[in-house]
């Protein structure tokens, strides 16, 4: 069984991966906003597809490698420390990117639509470094079977960036007026989920656990 402090670990670095501006977020607003609410749900579709695809190849292979080479687990805390503090920076920086940019793109197919969604996800190298190195963190070996627990976690953050997503797809049209509007309202949540992050950064750079071997 998972304990409370496992899932919302995983939850709250999947909440602040969600909400910052990203490949995944920019292709399904920009969707959602060019195209209708309809062409930004089955876009997420593809995207919902892609975390499958990387939950299955991150978590076969993680069992082996995390018990078979321990001395791994400093240097993938460090790399998801590293980069949430990059993606940190890059909300917090003056001229920091907004959730809500878009750009301009060609009406296509429902097809394509999800193609494009799961091509954007399984390209998109927060994602990879997440399931790779800020997700394994939160798998304690000692608590069952690694392979299980860890596939038990990544269905947490896709439960939670699914969940976003869908409601952000479905507001997008809206917020994206209203922050136009207000454009103080962008640097609030630029900083907000800046310093989330920072604080995320901090809290795994200075933690001192290790893995244990299990059998």
């Amino acid at each position: 069984m998972l304990g409370a402090g496992e899932v919302l670990g995983v939850a709250a670095i999947s909440l602040g991966m969600v909400l910052t501006p990203g490949p995944n977020m920019i292709y399904l607003v920009s969707r959602s906003i060019t195209q209708g609410r309809r062409a930004g749900i089955v876009s997420l579709g593809g995207v919902a597809l892609g975390f499958l695809v990387y939950l299955s190849a991150a978590n076969l292979g993680l069992s082996v490698v995390f018990l078979a080479v321990p001395g791994l687990y400093a240097a993938v805390k460090f790399a998801g420390a590293g980069y949430l503090a990059w993606l940190a920076w890059q909300a917090l920086r003056p001229g920091g990117t907004s959730l809500f940019a878009t750009r301009e793109v060609p009406h296509d197919p429902p097809r394509r639509l999800f193609a494009m969604g799961l091509v954007t996800n399984l390209l998109n190298p927060k994602i990879a470094i997440m399931y790779l190195s800020l997700i394994p963190q939160f798998v304690d070996p000692r608590g069952g079977h690694v392979l299980v627990r860890g596939i038990a976690l990544g269905a947490v953050q896709i439960v939670v960036s699914v969940v976003v997503n869908l409601a952000i797809v479905l507001a997008a049209g809206t917020i994206a007026a209203f922050l136009a509007r207000h454009p103080s309202w962008l640097r609030v949540q630029r900083y907000v989920m800046g310093s989330v992050l920072g604080a995320l950064a901090v809290s795994l750079a200075v933690d001192n656990s290790r893995p244990t071997r299990t059998v």
